[in-house]
C-alpha cells in the first residue's frame, strides 16, 4: 500500500527535497499512529494597533488570532495527519500560546488544492486562505493568493482591497540549531497588521490518541490532547 503523502508533498512534489533536512521532517507526512510535537518561544506575538483588537477578540474566540501585543511567549505545536470532509489528507495543527495570564489555542487544517495549498482556520474552519509555496535556500515560504469566509456552506472570497496578505516563512536557524517560523499579515494600505515569530524544536513521536488516523471533524471539539486549563489572556 502506498503511504499517504502530506499536503505539502502532494502540492510541491520533488521541490520539498530542496528543504533543509530538519524541515523535511516537519513538512513530510505524519505517519498514522504518530504525532508531530514542537516546543519553543515566540519572540513577538500580536499587534500594537489596539484599534484592531475588537476584531481580534472575535477571531480569538474562533481560534484564529488573539488581541495581544506580547514578547517572549512560550508555545507548543501539535501536528496530526487527518482526512478532511472530502477525503483528502490534511495536517491538523494546534498552536498553544502560553501567555503569562493564560493559554490560548490557534487551530487550522491545511490540504493540497489544485497546484497549491488551502489552509482552513479556526475551530469551525470559517476562514480559509489559498497559499502558494516556494523553496529557496533550504527554507519554505508560503504566500496567500486569496482568502475567504465561510457563510453557511458557501465560501465568500474577500476582496483583494481589504484581504490581508499572509506570508509564512519556515527555515532552520543553524546559529541556534532550531527551526524558525515567521508569520506576518500585511495590508497594502495599512502595513503590518499582525505577526508571530520565533524558534522551536520539533519531533515525531507515538500518538497518545487511540484509533490511528483521524478525520478533521474528530478533532474540532477537542483540538489539543494536552490542553492548558488556564483561562485565556487579557489584552
Amino acid at each position: 500500500m502506498t503511504a499517504a503523502r502530506s499536503p505539502y508533498e502532494a502540492a510541491m512534489g520533488d521541490e520539498l527535497d530542496r528543504l533543509h533536512p530538519r524541515l523535511r521532517t516537519y513538512f513530510s507526512a505524519v505517519p498514522a499512529g504518530s504525532v508531530g510535537r514542537g516546543r519553543g518561544t515566540f519572540a513577538v506575538v500580536g499587534t500594537p494597533r489596539r484599534w484592531l483588537w475588537p476584531v481580534l477578540w472575535v477571531l480569538g474566540r474562533q481560534g484564529v488570532l488573539f488581541p495581544v501585543d506580547r514578547r517572549d511567549v512560550p508555545f507548543r505545536v501539535t501536528n496530526r495527519g487527518v482526512t478532511d470532509a472530502t477525503g483528502a489528507v490534511a495536517v491538523h495543527a494546534v498552536r498553544s500560546f502560553d501567555f503569562a495570564d493564560g493559554s490560548r489555542r490557534m487551530v487550522d487544517a491545511i490540504t493540497a488544492r489544485g497546484d497549491g495549498l488551502e489552509d482552513r482556520l479556526g475551530h469551525r474552519r470559517r476562514w480559509s486562505a489559498r497559499l502558494r509555496a516556494t523553496v529557496a535556500d533550504g527554507a519554505l515560504t508560503m504566500t496567500s493568493t486569496g482568502t475567504a469566509l465561510r457563510v453557511g456552506r458557501v465560501h465568500v472570497p474577500l476582496p483583494r482591497a481589504v484581504a490581508p496578505r499572509v506570508t509564512l516563512h519556515e527555515s532552520f536557524d543553524e546559529s541556534v540549531g532550531r527551526q524558525r517560523v515567521s508569520v506576518v499579515l500585511d495590508s497594502p494600505a495599512l502595513g503590518r497588521l499582525y505577526e508571530y515569530t520565533g524558534h522551536f524544536d520539533y519531533e515525531v513521536v507515538a500518538d497518545d490518541r487511540p484509533g490511528g488516523r483521524h478525520t478533521d471533524t474528530d478533532l474540532h471539539s477537542d483540538p489539543d490532547p494536552d490542553p492548558d486549563p488556564r483561562r485565556g489572556p487579557r489584552p
